[in-house]
């Protein structure tokens, strides 16, 4: 499984053992900008037999080994996915022509002829760039749909620009428990994650959640008052959830105004519990730069905290941690969550939980709340402060695939026959440089691969890199910490204060 990001991590790492419960899994790191930190792993709370950080060249070369994998998960940004099947499609078509070529059996020089199944997907709710994001996706084996909505429109995409829709498969998100009845019950076995499920814990796990820190802020485990098992019952008090999101909204004025408003919400019920869930720790890396974090902005809010808490009210929190743990602890509190239009609204609504999607801010597509239209749950921090709990439309929760659903069978079946066989076709990706001779070779080489799919610097070059000595390794890994924190810096302090001074 291939994975750029934490919630990529997550979304991949559980889609493997739904579609093969018992299976090694073996956890890549694609290395970049947005590569999760031990703690954000541990946070995620899946776990796999092993973990290590790769390069395109690395990834394609253990791909490719003989007897390496059955199946690959590619759970990344569709530019990663489309440069991965290029970079995966020549790996195997060249060893199979030299093969032929030698008569070596299917086997050159260490390369795998026959390929593994390639399976990606969406991470959670998708409401930009669908056609550019699916046709980037586009060559996989499988391209998984989390819902009956989405499968109408990835099929529908395929379909319209001419190319194969047989790759879209129905299935369901992999973090909602449950999903699909007593079969997928089974295919959810030996996962670990914010469902509850459990599986043996793997040392790459073990040493995640080792390297988390103990407390920031609040803690997790002291916002649902002493951990998982306790914080689900809590201490009875109404609590609402407030996820917050990297970079919806974007603006400060924005973000600042629903960080008031939850404060407000906490002034006007001091009943209840309100708990701001943070995406990530300033300077983390997220699929989305967050330049504006809510824990710097909430040191601008007027009041005696002081410190971190800013002006926050006792029975208004900052909290990390896993987000299937806190909507238990609202759910048996008989509580809130409220977002602007992040993923959590369908693990809330999974749970049956009452769930706002806030319209202050308007329902626009650049918010991503316009995908909830119909849902039931739009609602604004006025409406929620007269004691609205929004419930979901049944027939709407249904059709986006938060309830029932034939969840993962669809699709481990389908992974099945492919495995049996003797030999898959081609990859055969609708991007090539005939059809976006523009397009296509910009993605590659931002993967470190030609325009023909192989890594840039050939196979000695690559192998040469990955044997570096410890020395150049170690200090190429403090050059890719430096430069990540220039970016981070670039994102977060200058460029705000770039916008702040063209304003004047």
């Amino acid at each position: 499984m291939l994975a750029d990001s934490d919630t990529r991590w997550k979304w991949g790492v559980l889609t493997a053992r739904r579609l093969a419960p018992e299976a090694a899994i073996d956890g890549l790191l694609l290395r970049g900008r947005a590569t999760p930190t031990p703690r954000q792993l541990a946070e995620v709370g899946v776990t796999v037999d092993t973990l290590r950080e790769v390069t395109t060249a690395e990834f394609l070369g253990t791909a490719t080994a003989p007897g390496a994998y059955d199946m690959i998960v590619l759970a990344c940004v569709g530019g990663a996915v489309q440069a991965m099947l290029h970079g995966l499609g020549r790996a195997v078509t060249g060893a199979a022509e030299e093969a032929a070529a030698e008569g070596a059996g299917g086997a050159v020089g260490g390369r795998l002829a026959r390929r593994p199944v390639i399976v990606t997907g969406y991470v959670g709710v998708v409401y930009e760039k669908l056609t550019d994001g699916l046709l980037l996706r586009h060559g996989a084996d499988l391209v998984l749909a989390n819902s009956p909505y989405d499968a109408d429109r990835f099929r529908a995409v395929y379909e319209g620009v001419g190319t194969d829709a047989r790759s879209v498969v129905e299935c369901a998100l992999p973090f909602l428990e449950g999903t699909g009845g007593a079969d997928d019950a089974a295919g959810s076995e030996g996962a670990s994650g914010p469902e509850g499920a459990s599986g043996p814990e793997s040392a790459a796990g073990d040493a995640a959640k080792a390297a988390a820190p103990a407390a920031d802020v609040v803690p997790a485990a002291d916002a649902v008052v002493g951990g998982a098992a306790d914080g689900v019952a809590g201490d009875g008090r109404f609590t609402v959830v407030f996820a917050v999101q990297p970079s919806v909204p974007a603006g400060r004025a924005d973000r600042a105004y629903l960080l008031r408003r939850a404060v407000g919400h906490a002034l006007r019920h001091p009943e209840r519990d309100v708990l701001i869930k943070l995406r990530s720790k300033p300077g983390e890396h997220t699929t989305h730069i967050e330049e504006l974090p809510y824990q710097k902005l909430v040191r601008k809010l007027p009041g005696t905290g002081g410190g971190e808490s800013g002006g926050l009210p006792p029975n208004c929190r900052l909290v990390y941690g896993n987000m299937g743990e806190i909507l238990d602890r609202a759910q048996h509190t008989g509580g809130l969550l409220v977002t602007v239009s992040s993923t959590a609204a369908l693990e809330s609504l999974h749970r049956s939980l009452p769930t706002a999607i806030l319209t202050d801010l308007g329902v626009r597509e650049a918010l991503g709340n316009h995908y909830f239209t119909g849902s039931g749950c739009l609602a604004s921090w006025d409406e929620l402060d007269d004691g609205l709990l929004p419930q979901a439309d049944e027939k709407w929760a249904l059709r986006q695939g938060v309830r029932g659903g034939d969840g993962f069978a669809a699709a481990r079946d389908r992974v099945a026959a492919l495995a049996a066989r003797a030999g898959l076709p081609p990859l055969a990706p609708y991007y090539t440089v005939r059809t976006a001779p523009g397009y296509l070779p910009g993605i590659l080489r931002r993967y470190g691969l030609a325009p023909d799919g192989t890594p840039v610097g050939g196979p000695a070059g690559d192998a040469a890199a990955g044997q570096g000595a410890a020395g150049r390794g170690v200090v190429r890994r403090v050059v890719r910490e430096a430069a990540r924190g220039a970016y981070r810096h670039g994102v977060q302090r200058v460029a705000p204060l770039i916008r702040k001074a063209g304003e004047l």
